[in-house]
């Protein structure tokens, strides 16, 4: 495209020559940048079009003239609306991600756009997938197109990722009772959560940062700076978990990446494929692991009669599996140390403790302080086994439990029996007796907020007090939709402090309350300048000393 913009001169000056249709704005500002880099040192001018950029901005750069656009459909056609963008000129349109663009709902905007180019344009079209949606468009604004299939790179022998496929079958509700119970058995170095919505991603990365991980979320409707800010925490692996969405997430290029996991199995098989390549890179071992409903199966099926791979099907870890596992990474982290050497003074203290107890319980001792010092976040969960595994021929997502207001009565209903006493609607259903006997309800399972499941206000969490703390009072709070995870999750990206050096967290209407360890206070402090938490700005400053 560059190359034949340069060959002739335009042939009407100020007006965009070429323009490049991408399906988000990220993808706008990545293939702006790209083009500006190839044409640095010619005079070609590039300017992207997006949503959520200032429109005043961007009409001022058009004024100014430029040869070629990037834009989304919809800002694009905002323009052309407002007579602020002139295709009467336009030499070479290229429709990029043609098919993700279709799926995102584009196709009018597409044909709207396209009917006001020129008809000598040079069209070229980019898709994953030649769906026929896309054939359609190319025979009505291609003319006589040349189609070019670009076939998998072929990997030398030795070369081939070596990717573990693994699937657990879990009912809605329990997925994110899976979740945490796989992370903890799993123990990724760092791992990408795949979501299908913005919302589920933000709900996730708040019930995991609650949770003690240093997850972020990666979606559209973040800013280029909270990107660009996400992706350096990932890469630096300061964030050790990336929840994201299948479009947020195109053009990453992480080596690190250890794990993939699809909480929401994706329905097309090439987006299965694309999701798990961002693991097993450069001859490294990788993990993908996905999460399925039990009337998901057939789709599974489908995606591993596509890729030729067998995805195996798992079951959940159990408590006795968990604590082996913790216990053999304790016995590598041992026999790492003693191959190091240099233990002459932890030795001389195992000897004088040796005078008055038994050398194999000094060891025991030892090793319980080290499994409770290096325990994974997942592990402040309840010690309970996961929920009974969902039956594969039934569909347990369709059961709703009955709703209550806090006691035990129950919603009016018609009953066209008489006075004969209707069966629970499903199995574990509560009773007509009084809640004394029912005896206390179970303890709720790590689970993301959109559980459908009735809920009783929360206990208040016990908390540890920290020895020397510092309460720290931040000035953002319930009226700007603050809560506790997202406290949590910002102090420890950008102080680079663990969760465990956090005490307890309370949220005023207007300003929150933090206990930091002391030594960590004055980092924290330093850190949080000119942060901000759910795009509100605040200040940081002590309140007062806490009591030991």
């Amino acid at each position: 495209m560059l190359h034949r913009l340069l060959e002739k001169p335009a042939a009407k000056k100020g007006v965009p020559r070429a323009l490049v249709l991408v399906p988000t704005r990220e993808l706008a500002m990545q293939v702006a940048e790209a083009i500006h880099k190839y044409a640095k040192k010619t005079n070609l001018t590039v300017v992207p079009l997006y949503g959520g950029a200032p429109m005043d901005q961007q009409i001022r750069a058009l004024r100014r003239g430029v040869e070629i656009v990037v834009a989304t459909p919809g800002r694009a056609l905002d323009h052309l609306r407002r007579t602020t963008l002139d295709l009467s000129a336009l030499e070479i349109l290229v429709l990029d991600e043609a098919d993700e663009m279709l799926d995102m709902g584009f196709a009018d905007d597409l044909e709207a756009i396209l009917t006001t180019t020129p008809a000598t344009r040079q069209t070229a079209l980019f898709a994953a997938t030649m769906a026929p949606r896309i054939a359609s468009i190319a025979e009505r604004h291609l003319r006589k197109p040349e189609r070019i299939t670009v076939k998998a790179e072929k990997r030398a022998a030795g070369k081939m990722p070596q990717i573990r496929q693994q699937a657990y079958i879990v009912s809605r509700g329990q997925k994110g009772f899976a979740l945490g119970r796989i992370l903890e058995f799993e123990d990724p170095a760092s791992a990408i959560v795949f979501c299908r919505t913005r919302l589920e991603v933000d709900e996730l990365t708040d019930t995991l940062k609650s949770h003690g991980y240093g997850a972020q979320a990666l979606h559209g409707g973040l800013d280029q700076r909270q990107r660009d800010r996400v992706m350096q925490l990932f890469r630096t692996e300061k964030a050790d978990v990336l929840v994201a969405t299948d479009v947020a997430a195109r053009g990453l290029d992480i080596d690190h990446v250890s794990h993939v996991i699809n909480y929401d199995i994706p329905t097309a098989p090439e987006v299965y494929v694309h999701r798990i390549g961002r693991t097993g890179r450069i001859g490294r071992e990788g993990v993908a692991i996905t999460l399925i409903d039990p009337r998901e199966q057939r789709t599974l099926r489908f995606i591993e009669n596509v890729t030729k791979q067998k995805i195996d099907i798992a079951t959940l870890p159990t408590l006795s599996a968990l604590k082996a596992r913790r216990l053999e990474a304790t016995r590598g982290a041992i026999t790492t140390r003693i191959a190091a050497g240099d233990l002459d003074e932890t030795r001389a203290l195992v000897q004088t403790l040796g005078a008055d107890f038994d050398i194999a319980d000094i060891a025991a001792a030892a090793v319980a302080l080290l499994q409770a010092a290096s325990d994974t976040p997942a592990g402040n969960q309840p010690d309970q086994e996961p929920p009974r595994a969902a039956r594969p021929d039934y569909d347990d997502s369709r059961r709703a439990p009955r709703r209550f207001d806090g006691d035990d009565r129950r919603p009016p209903r018609r009953d066209d029996r008489g006075d004969a006493p209707r069966p629970p609607r499903y199995e574990g259903d509560f009773e007509r007796r009084p809640a004394a006997a029912r005896g206390p309800r179970p303890e709720r399972p790590f689970a993301p907020r959109d559980t459908r499941e009735t809920r009783e206000p929360r206990a208040p969490r016990v908390q540890t007090p920290l020895a020397g703390a510092v309460v720290l009072s931040f000035s953002v709070g319930r009226t700007q939709g603050v809560r506790p995870g997202d406290l949590v999750g910002a102090i420890t990206g950008e102080a680079g402090i663990t969760s465990r050096e956090l005490g307890a967290i309370t949220i005023l209407p207007h300003s929150s309350l933090v206990e930091v360890a002391g030594d960590a206070a004055a980092q924290v402090m330093k850190a949080m300048k000119g942060a901000s938490i759910r795009g509100e700005q605040f200040t940081v400053k002590v309140a007062k000393p806490t009591k030991e």
